[in-house]
């Protein structure tokens, strides 16, 4: 019986393509936390979870999703996104350009792929983490609706990690720079088609995916919400993925559960989080093999 995680390789890749948010003209860099996996018989290469973590997080810190995951024989990849992670510090663009978050793990699966041959790949996320799981299978941004809450017209949901990160972006950016970058980037196809299986746990940003891309979602999709979650609620989050992905399915992992319970150090329901690694593993060995 596995208790416990081995320590995973950690590979630092730079995305070409776009700039560093601190240094533009450095390249983006992209932190993999990298688990092989247990050994086997075959020859196949193992099927492949990609985790992406909340707002303001770490791979590092999903110990919770990537330990059954590992145990289960996956090989498992947790990314640290640039501007969005505690161990690099936080820009605003990482918290408000969720869009480049999707970008990120076609680009690591890209990376992996140049190296060997990639099994069946699933994308495992929570909180921000779940809308990136999603957009990899299809759900995009409304663009309108997300500039609407950069300028202020529409309210922005506290970010506990970054506050006054909207002043912190129209500091950084001339409103025509931050509107280019909205529109341009927002709204656009980040699916990748390797992606065969999406699990979103608690997940972010429902209320600024369209109905029309969600409809199109064909992968199969399984989610599990926090009863008690003030973060991302179940209404305005977790309600369009479930009910406008004609794939998905999930439940709530209990009435009482906070979305803190999924990363505080002492949680009020200590199982909630074992509950769904332990779903999400079940989950992808019966979608990926």
């Amino acid at each position: 019986m596995i208790t416990s995680t081995p320590e995973p390789l950690i590979r630092v890749l730079y995305d070409e393509s776009r700039p560093d948010l601190r240094e533009p003209a450095r390249p983006r860099p992209i932190r993999m936390y990298v688990w092989e996996p247990i050994r086997t018989e075959s020859d196949a290469p193992a099927p492949l979870v990609v985790v992406s973590h909340g707002t303001g997080g770490s791979g590092s810190e999903m110990e919770w999703l990537v330990r059954p995951l590992h145990a289960a024989g996956f090989r498992v990849v947790a990314l640290d996104h640039h501007g969005n992670n505690f161990v690099d510090g936080y820009e605003p663009e990482g918290f408000l350009h969720v869009w480049e978050r999707p970008r990120d793990i076609s680009f690591a699966l890209d990376a992996l792929a140049r190296e060997q041959p990639l099994g069946p790949v699933g994308v495992a996320g929570f909180s921000i983490g779940g809308y990136t799981a999603a957009a990899l299978a299809g759900a995009r941004v409304d663009p309108g609706i997300l500039w609407a809450v950069l300028t202020g017209e529409a309210p922005l949901p506290e970010i506990p990690e970054y506050p006054g990160v909207l002043e912190a972006l129209r500091a950084k950016y001339p409103q025509d720079e931050a509107a280019r970058r909205t529109l341009e980037g927002a709204g656009g196809n980040l699916s990748d088609p390797r992606v065969r299986a999406v699990f979103q746990v608690a997940p972010g940003v429902g209320g600024l995916v369209t109905r029309e891309s969600l409809e199109a979602v064909r992968v199969p999709v399984a989610i599990r919400w926090a009863g008690a979650d003030t973060i991302t609620p179940y209404e305005a989050d977790t309600r369009p993925y479930l009910e406008y992905i004609p794939t998905a399915s999930g439940r709530s992992v209990g009435p009482a559960v906070r979305h803190e319970d999924f990363f505080a150090p002492e949680p009020a329901d200590p199982t909630a989080r074992v509950r769904a690694g332990e779903d999400a593993a079940a989950f992808f060995l019966e979608q990926l093999g």
